[in-house]
């Protein structure tokens, strides 16, 4: 039996786990081969489905998510027309719940698996290969978790939550089934959550299980030694267990060559010796994704998120000063109680932790989760449609929720580009951050927002700037925001962006003999410079240390990001 097994990222730059798990487990099953095959939701259905028939496999296995359902039972609506006699599965999160009307209305699907998948995927492959086409129902019916036809109807096998001890289930890297030339890997160390948060599907999970930590440490010291430039780990709360965070933290200090990681982390759970273990990180090595959600403790109460926020506040605030780890800050808009004034309260409250990033992201009400329960009788409304979102409820209206969608597509723009640091410091001199962002997005209406340009990005920051506020001088913002230009992307004669095509004759690109001594570059480096005079130096908090000229010098090669060197005649940092 051939088995096709794939997904459809939302990135090219993702690699699945979830399937190599499955292969892992079921690799030692007689008379199969079992390939894994990884693609995008931004290919052509077209081309998706010839590659998909091309691998001729007696099985295909989709792994679903909210990002591509729609065009999964697409494309194996056309694989069961084309193929009648392939056996289609489905598994994910977005096929575990509603799973009767799923399969009611795509009858292309022969089977559902519901949760975890790798011991009900195994066992449903064994009974395929043992009975081959004469399939018997009453031996379905003993798979856990399983959901299959039975003529006319959808069945499915008990359903429980016993699910399988983590160290039964071999390690995916070492079995050379993750896709090593992506450059971000998922790992995990433990699955299920401690908490049991409405508008999140890891609440019905049940317990936190861990794999050992022997074989956390095998798997680690493996993706270490391959140099892969990102590993996020997908653990609901990495850090549930205090001393195994320390333990683990440890390590990866001792062993990492090159690696990024990337946690999900409850800051409130932070204890002082794990802070002392982070001040050890180095620059650029670890990023902690800390979910906020609200400043409002009656806010989080209402949707059973146990949190201290007072805590939590204390504890980023330790990882901004005291570490070198950079700081990932989410907000969802939606929540009960929390009005459009008060999400702008939450935003600031979490604006002025000064994390490097801040996340919004309108409510979505997942399948399966107690949120769903929540909106019957909270008025609240959301899409039909994947990815769920919510539409209004009785505290934001649906404009209020665009114009939250606005302030949270801006601040992923700005991020993108430097985060506007400069140009910030200066508006907020008049006003809080969550009224700018506010003003930014009224101004913005319903404007596309997408596929912009560097040079864009900072065109669109000065207009929506506009009207300043009282006593803010045009002039000093635009200098200001050329200084974050000219630290996000080498500015080019002719091509300057619009609010700094004035001060032309003050730009000049100097030669390489004329930059600063003691530059360590990397072989192969192409280097190029911009000099400029501006009023002040924005590397620095004083207002009146100008004016001054600096020189850019950007740093680029086959592999590596853009390096950009900022030098005065008294400095130079990257």
């Amino acid at each position: 039996m051939k088995i096709l097994l794939t997904t459809l990222h939302a990135k090219y730059s993702h690699a699945s786990l979830a399937l190599p798990c499955l292969a892992a487990y079921c690799q030692d099953i007689s008379h199969t081969e079992i390939i894994i095959r990884e693609w995008t939701v931004n290919e052509p259905r077209e081309h998706l489905l010839k590659l998909v028939m091309a691998e001729q496999a007696d099985l295909v296995a989709f792994s679903c998510y909210i990002w591509n359902i729609e065009q999964t039972l697409r494309i194996i609506s056309d694989i069961k027309k084309i193929s009648p006699h392939t056996r289609i599965v489905l598994g994910g999160p977005e096929v575990s719940f509603g799973t009767f009307d799923l399969m009611h209305g795509n009858g292309a699907i022969d089977f559902v698996i519901k949760g975890e998948g790798e011991e009900t995927f195994r066992q449903l492959i064994i009974a395929l290969i043992q009975d081959n086409a004469s399939l018997r129902h009453d031996r379905l019916d003993e798979i856990g978790n399983l959901f299959f036809r039975d003529g006319t109807d959808t069945v499915s096998g008990p359903l429980n939550k016993n699910n399988m001890e983590l160290d039964r289930l071999p390690s995916p890297f070492k079995a050379g089934l993750i896709d090593f030339s992506k450059p971000l890997v998922y790992y995990e160390t433990s699955r299920g959550c401690p908490f049991s948060c409405a508008f999140c599907l890891s609440s019905v999970e049940g317990a936190v299980r861990t794999f050992s930590l022997d074989r956390i440490k095998e798997d680690l010291l493996f993706l270490m030694s391959t140099r892969i430039p990102q590993i996020k780990l997908v653990d609901r709360t990495f850090n549930y267990d205090a001393g195994r965070a320390d333990m683990l933290w440890e390590f990866i200090l001792e062993h990492n060559r090159n690696s990024h990681f990337h946690f999900e982390i409850s800051a409130d759970l932070l204890t002082d010796h794990n802070l002392k273990v982070l001040a050890h990180v180095p620059e650029n090595t670890f990023r902690f994704e800390i979910g906020i959600q609200s400043a409002s403790q009656s806010t989080l109460a209402q949707v059973k998120r146990s949190a201290d926020l007072q805590r939590i506040f204390t504890n980023v605030r330790r990882l901004m000063t005291e570490t070198s780890i950079e700081l990932h800050l989410d907000l969802i808009a939606g929540l009960p109680g929390e009005n459009y004034e008060g999400f702008l309260e939450s935003l600031q409250t979490v604006a002025d932790l000064h994390a490097h990033d801040i996340q919004i992201e309108p409510l979505k009400l997942l399948k399966g989760s107690p949120m769903r329960e929540v909106e019957h009788y909270e008025e609240y409304c959301f899409s039909e449609f994947p990815p769920y979102t919510i539409l209004r409820n009785p505290w934001l209206s649906y404009e209020d929720i665009c114009r939250i969608e606005t302030i949270g597509r801006l601040l992923d723009l700005f991020n993108k580009h430097g985060g506007m640091t400069a140009a910030f410091r200066i508006l907020q001199c008049r006003k809080q951050l969550s009224s700018i962002l506010d003003h930014m997005a009224r101004r913005a209406g319903n404007q596309n927002l997408s596929s912009l340009s560097c040079r864009k990005v900072f065109e669109l920051f000065a207009r929506l700037a506009e009207p300043l506020p009282d006593s803010c001088d045009s002039a000093a913002l635009y200098d200001a925001l050329f200084f974050d230009y000219c630290r996000s992307e080498m500015p080019l004669m002719g091509k300057l962006p619009s609010f700094a095509v004035d001060n032309q004759k003050k730009c000049s690109w100097p030669a390489l003999r004329d930059l600063p001594d003691g530059l360590n570059l990397p072989p192969d480096s192409r280097v190029k410079s911009f000099r400029y005079e501006f009023r002040r130096d924005y590397r620095s908090e004083q207002e009146n240390n100008g004016p001054v000229t600096v020189t850019f010098i950007y740093i680029s090669g086959a592999g590596r990001g853009l390096q950009v060197v900022v030098s005065t005649a008294g400095s130079t940092h990257s």
